[in-house]
């Protein structure tokens, strides 16, 4: 569990309340959590998804592609897959990455993601093409 506040006081009551309730051992001040870097710049508190990036792109395979700039093809026209579903499992695991990245530190990717996720059920070569070009885009 991760205790922060604006005054310390608060946060040093807080810990002391709960240490009489639970057991608790204290760590120190959070560098990381879940995979993501917590940076204190003065009042303010930075979340960096570099190192979730990293890890879920060496995990399904797109840690060695060339990056691109821009996260989707506007000219793209997705549509209902009527055939064959293509790693449909694979697909959804990375769906749900992205849907959990998005929600932590990457609201730009929020549009794409959002637009791929329709086809979680029964993705093909189109759905993947434009799965691929997402992950290119957390590359760079």
């Amino acid at each position: 569990m991760l205790i922060f506040g604006t005054c310390i006081d608060i946060v040093s009551r807080t810990k002391l309340f709960l240490g009489s309730k639970f057991e608790m051992k204290n760590m120190g001040e959070a560098n990381v959590i879940l995979c993501v870097r917590i940076i204190s710049k003065g009042d303010s508190i930075l979340l960096s998804p570099e190192q979730y990036i990293k890890k879920l792109l060496r995990k399904f395979g797109y840690y060695d592609v060339k990056p691109v700039s821009t996260f989707y093809d506007a000219n793209s026209k997705l549509m209902k897959n009527r055939g064959e579903s293509i790693s449909q499992p694979q697909y959804a695991q990375i769906i749900g990455s992205l849907l959990h990245l998005m929600s932590f530190s990457k609201p730009d990717i929020a549009y794409a993601v959002g637009r791929l996720s329709i086809y979680t059920q029964c993705p093909n070569q189109e759905h993947w093409e434009a799965l691929t070009r997402l992950m290119k885009y957390l590359r760079s």
